[in-house]
Order: structure tokens, then sequence, then C-alpha cells
């Protein structure tokens, strides 16, 4: 049996070796040129904020190590993942279609055309880097940039950065330049929940036993003094508190809280400034909601990303949304034969999410590739 296997990043590797081991052959195509190319691609101070006993892809741990991995551990165990399994992707082979076909699904890429009964998305949530309009942008004359183009303090050193958002990669990329002695603030556009990195010693992401037993809520609900005990209260920082707790952001709204590694002790100690959400920009000026305004040289964006595989697939309001996004990730979808692997943001880390859907959509597409039905 074939399949197609479209992304040659994590979730596309586990998605590959799980599909191998229910005996398929995969033909994994990939856009980039090496193994986990967007990976390779992030910041330098990177480190997964999962602990490594609970990143690793099904069928091989990572290796011993510190607690959480950097980067370039995480790149060198993708490789050593796809040697393992020999998994062989084929680069420069950015997908154009995938449309319905008598075999299954025509895959049309930049090599060539591939068919299968199987084809699993494995792109991930990364897909467009997302800057929000803003009135005055093109004036603004500075050097402003999406964070997925930020690799580290150095470009910035003597000037004053404005960091745009408040999730993971915004507090990894102030605390960097704040580190370096850069003179930063961040712009918080709304109210936000904070996570310490470990809670008694255990990774906060290694807590979700808790979410198995009782309701998102009321997980919330406990854990809510706990969490003030150990940060402080919201305000302390210049920030508002959010509606709903850290469980059902994620949940109800897919935005992961930050996890703070070290830049609110930086916001304490007033070397990482925190300034309202922008509201337009002027020449080398910020003006921000509320009407006050700052001078920067630099703006990093760290407004996340947005997925939209609509130009490949075209419409399928039955399997993608309004938006583009595939309504079902890691499972059955109503498209026979058509799976995505790792397209919902997990409270339980990326890569855990990643192994999770791979097994799960290996198992249906036996099925799937033998054009049977199971209740």
């Amino acid at each position: 049996m074939r399949a197609i296997v479209i992304g040659a990043g994590p979730s596309g590797l586990a998605a590959a070796a799980c599909l191998k081991k229910a005996g398929f052959t995969p033909e994994i195509l990939d856009a980039g040129k090496k193994i986990g190319d967007s990976w390779r691609r992030h910041y330098d101070r990177l480190h997964l904020h999962t602990a490594r006993g609970r990143s690793g892809l099904p069928g091989l741990p990572m290796p011993r190590g510190p607690r959480y991995p950097s980067r370039d551990e995480v790149v060198e165990y993708l490789q050593t993942y796809a040697e393992h399994f020999d998994l062989r992707p084929q680069f420069g082979c950015a997908v154009e279609t995938v449309k319905p076909s008598n075999s299954g699904w025509r895959v049309t890429h930049a090599k060539g055309v591939s068919e299968a009964p199987v084809v699993v998305f494995a792109t991930g949530l990364n897909g467009t880097p997302f800057v929000p309009e803003f009135t005055g942008l093109a004036e603004f004359g500075g050097n402003w940039v999406h964070s997925s183009s930020y690799k580290s303090a150095a470009p910035y050193a003597g000037k004053k950065v404005l960091v745009v958002g408040f999730g993971n990669t915004a507090g990894d990329v102030a605390l960097d330049l704040a580190e370096a002695g850069v003179a930063v603030d961040m712009a918080v556009r709304g109210p936000v929940n904070l996570l310490p990195k470990e809670l008694f010693g255990i990774p906060v992401t290694s807590l979700g036993i808790l979410r198995k037993i009782l309701p998102y809520k009321i997980v919330d609900a406990l854990t809510a003094p706990i969490l003030w005990l150990k940060l402080g209260r919201n305000e302390d920082y210049g920030l508002r508190s959010a509606p709903k707790g850290p469980n059902a952001q994620v949940i109800e709204d897919g935005r992961i809280p930050m996890i703070d590694v070290g830049a609110l002790a930086q916001i304490k100690k007033g070397r990482i400034g925190i300034r309202p959400g922008p509201e337009r920009f002027s020449r080398g000026t910020c003006h921000f909601v509320g009407g006050s305004s700052a001078a920067y040289d630099a703006v990093i964006f760290a407004t996340g990303y947005r997925v939209d595989l609509r130009p490949i697939l075209g419409p399928m309001p039955d399997v993608l949304d309004d938006a583009g996004k595939p309504l079902v990730s890691g499972g059955r979808t109503a498209a026979h034969g058509l799976y995505f692997c790792s397209y919902y943001v997990s409270p339980d880390g990326q890569l855990r999410q990643s192994g999770l859907d791979a097994e799960a959509i290996s198992a249906d597409a036996v099925v799937a590739a033998r054009g049977r039905q199971v209740a």
C-alpha cells in the first residue's frame, strides 16, 4: 500500500514511520532542503518547553541529555529518527495541488505527480507568518520583521526594539534581547495567562493528567491559587489577567499561554518594558492604544502564523474551515483517505501531539486504504 506524506518535519516523520510500521510504503514530499528545515531556521536560543522524556516521536525516544532539548538537539534527533526508520524524503518537492483520483489522491508537486489511496498533510502549525495590518507600518522606516526571521540579538545591539506579542516566542525573543543589553519593550495587545516552566519540580507541560481526571475549567480553578503564589498577579508585571484560565485558552482559543523562562524577572527589573497594543505606526514611532507613543529602531512581530490549505486542496468546506485550516487533526476526515497531522495546539507539547496524531492516523489509514467503513 502506498501513502503520501507532505512534510519532513516532526509530524511528517512520525506519520511516515507509523504508516511504514502499518505496512505502507510512504512517499515523503518536502519543499525544503533538509529534514526539519523549519526547525533549523528557528532562533538560536530556542529550547523545548516540554521535557525530553515526553518529546520523542513514536518508536524512538530522544537520547539522554538536559531536561529541555535545544533547537540543535531537536534537529539532530529528527535526522537520527529518519535514519532509524529508513525514511527518505524527497526535497525541493513543493506540493501544488492535491485532488481526488481513481486511485485515491493525485498529488502534483515540483518534481512531478504522485498517487496513493492515503495522503497525510504534515506541514505543521507554522505555516505562513502573520503580521497584523497596521496603519503606517510601511512608513515606519525602521527594521521590522516577523519573529520567524529572528536569529539572535546581535543585529540589534545599541538599538531600541519593540516586540509585538506575548506568547512563548515573544517571551524568548524579548528575554534574548534583554540579556544582551538591548533596550526592549513588549507590546501586549490583550489580557494574558502566565505559566511557570515548572510546578513542584515538574514541567508544567507534563501536568496534563489533571485534565484527564477533571474538566479543564475545574483544573484551571484549582490551579489558579498555586499559579498566583508561584508567579504573583499579572498586574504586578503591568499585564491584564485573561477572563479564562490557561487550559481554557488552549482548548477554546487554540492559544498557548506564555510559559515563563525568565522574561517575567526581567520585566520586574525594568529591563523589559510593557506597552499596550500598537494602534498605528509613523516614521520611527509606534503609537499605542490609549494615546501613548515611543520611538523604536526596530520592531519584531511575534504574532504567530496562519494555516491555509485551500490553495492546495481547493474549497473543501467539509474538510477545511472558512480560513483553510483542517476541521479534524489526528483522525478520520470527511474525505476518505485524507488526513492532517498536528494542526491543533496541544497543552502537552506539539511533538508529543505529533506522535499521538501519527499513531491514530496510521491505524485508520489501514482501513481507509482497503476501502472499508468502520462504525
